[in-house]
């Protein structure tokens, strides 16, 4: 993001001062005699940070990510600092997720684990052909759209839910959503109202041997409900781009290092779950929309215009 910020500021008339650091009170002093910053998704933002932002003259913070579930948009409202977000191009996301979907229904992650082990046998476990299942799709905002788009293609029944019924899809209340789909996929912000929506009850409510995948954010599905349903063969395998607890692991060398959160190591250890590190968003098309449009929202608050791309 470094390099592209350098490059898309020139076209802006922008000398953008640039660090590694996530904000903290800490670097507070980087931002003195600048109203604008951008900040991006992996660290929480602290609400004495962002005091601290607001004692120092900032007045918009634009956030290089869709949600906002790492600031507290009330206390920010509350200190004189708007806050901004920024689209991307959701075909990162989108792609990924069908990738992931493949992934669990044709066993990859065993299938791997065999051949490196130079095991090239075929296993008892066959694999499932999308156009023969029910994919629900739960949030359909412009990634689970794109999500819903792909899925016509390899012709499978497809339901959907949300609040807000935004495409053409068949919306269904997220209980039969659960009852009838053979791979679940969360794409809905995460919100007060949609922490652990796929709770243990909901996970109990799902088909037996159905697999879950989420590229949104951990904390939609409840990791420790999660991990007894996988072990005891109630759900087929779940695919995870985000995990609870996944920050200060996430986008940092582990190796030789030890990892406290259990529940990740056991979801590592099963055959029939991938976990990747957040990076479903993570091409170049779209950090590219993501910078581009984080100096924009800079740009349009500097002169007063795009209010509608603003949230406190």
């Amino acid at each position: 993001e470094a390099v592209l910020f350098r490059e898309q500021a020139r076209r802006f008339g922008v000398l953008p001062t640039i660090t590694g650091a996530a904000v903290s009170e800490a670097n507070v002093d980087l931002v003195f005699g600048n109203r604008c910053i951008s900040v991006g998704h992996k660290t929480q933002v602290t609400n004495s940070t962002l005091l601290a932002l607001g004692r120092a003259g900032v007045e918009y913070v634009s956030t290089r990510s869709i949600g906002y579930d790492h600031i507290d948009l009330g206390y920010a409202e509350s200190v004189g600092i708007s806050v901004g977000n920024v689209a991307y191009s959701p075909d990162s996301v989108a792609d990924y997720t069908l990738m992931l979907m493949l992934m669990a229904v044709r066993h990859a992650k065993a299938m791997i684990r065999r051949t490196d082990a130079h095991d090239y046998r075929l296993s008892d476990a066959r694999g499932k052909e999308l156009r023969d299942l029910t994919v629900g799709v739960a949030g359909t905002g412009r990634i689970g759209s794109a999500v819903l788009d792909r899925l016509r293609a390899f012709g499978c029944r497809v339901l959907a839910y949300d609040n807000r019924r935004a495409t053409s899809a068949h919306y269904v209340p997220l209980d039969e959503l659960l009852r009838q789909s053979d791979i679940v996929t969360l794409h809905t912000p995460l919100t007060a109202g949609t922490h652990h929506l796929l709770n243990r009850q909901r996970i109990a409510q799902m088909k037996r041997g159905a697999f879950i995948i989420n590229t949104g954010r951990g904390a939609l599905l409840d990791t420790e409900a999660l991990i007894p349903a996988l072990e005891c063969g109630r759900l087929g395998g779940a695919a995870l781009d985000v995990l609870e607890g996944e920050e200060g692991i996430f986008y940092t060398d582990r190796r030789n290092k030890p990892i406290e959160n259990k529940a990740l190591l056991r979801l590592q250890e099963l055959p029939n779950v991938l976990i990747s590190p957040h990076l479903a968003y993570y091409t170049h098309h779209a950090l590219s929309d993501t910078v581009e449009n984080s100096l924009i929202n800079c740009m349009n608050f500097e002169s007063g215009k795009g209010m509608d791309r603003m949230k406190a």
